[in-house]
């Protein structure tokens, strides 16, 4: 027989496990004691992320610049891992102003295109949690007076919203899930 016959229907065979497995995505079953409900699998649901406001802080000031330190604890109730793809996050200094944003940023990226390689995105085993930081530079334009004094005072008051982006341990399984937050301090 020709062997090109036998590679054909190998990858055909490859190509279609894949296919149900892409189709498929994973599932989790609770097995029961009640002889009734063995029958029917449970997929459970995702619950919902929990992130606090772990710590915002002026790290250095200057005349020219002030650099802020912030970090978001980020857990994960679920018992299966989750992939948060970016949280992006808006910076108010409320003795300053409550609705002009300060500072904002993007920490992680979402995945573009069938395939990405090098993404800055971060695996949240189930039951855990992890840490996010980022630093903020502001520049002293000399617009604005009294948020300068906040800083050299030490006396700044915040509040921190945005979004988190996350979906389950499969780009390809579920759906994409935002968690929304606002912290002051």
């Amino acid at each position: 027989m020709n062997p090109k016959i036998f590679v054909g229907v190998a990858v055909a065979a490859l190509a279609l496990i894949l296919g149900g497995i892409l189709l498929v995505g994973p599932t989790m079953v609770i097995s029961s004691q009640d002889d009734s409900l063995a029958a029917t699998p449970i997929v459970q649901q995702v619950k919902p992320l929990e992130i606090e406001l772990e710590d915002i802080s002026v790290a250095k000031i200057s005349e020219r610049s002030a650099t802020i330190d912030i970090a978001f604890k980020i857990s994960n109730p679920n018992p299966r891992s989750v992939i948060v793809q970016t949280m992006d996050y808006q910076l108010f200094e409320t003795g300053y102003s409550d609705f002009e944003q300060i500072s904002g940023g993007e920490i992680g990226s979402r995945p573009e295109g069938m395939v990405e390689f090098g993404s800055n995105y971060y695996t949240l085993l189930g039951e855990n949690s992890i840490i996010l930081r980022d630093k903020v530079v502001l520049r002293n334009t000399g617009n604005t007076p009294d948020l300068w004094k906040a800083f050299e005072d030490g006396t700044n008051t915040w509040r921190v919203s945005g979004d988190v982006f996350y979906n389950l341990s499969s780009m390809t399984s579920g759906q994409e899930n935002e968690l929304h937050f606002e912290f002051t301090r």
